[in-house]
């Protein structure tokens, strides 16, 4: 499975979104800190999900990252990440 696919499926089933998108950005990031051949390092996320509501931007990207321990111990590197609730611009 590839690691946007465990990203997926991971945010998916601890947040239950109700949009995600998730953008391999790895190739921006080409010969930096914890890039590697083949890419799988480096995402974009964009998250909408009720489990948001009633947090602060910082208890949100907690949220995803919480979710994602085993993702980055396999090498995800980096996320950049949007976290809202529905409704929010």
């Amino acid at each position: 499975m590839s690691m946007k696919d465990r990203i997926a499926a991971k945010l998916t089933q601890g947040l239950h979104p109700i949009e995600l998108e998730i953008l391999d950005e790895s190739d921006r990031h080409a010969g930096h800190a914890g890039w590697r051949e083949g890419g799988e390092t480096h995402y974009r996320i964009n998250i909408v999900s009720e489990d948001f509501a009633g947090k602060s931007r910082v208890a949100r990207h907690r949220l995803v990252y919480d979710q994602l321990g085993e993702e980055f111990a396999a090498g995800l590197h980096a996320l950049a990440v949007r976290a809202r609730t529905p409704g929010e611009a």
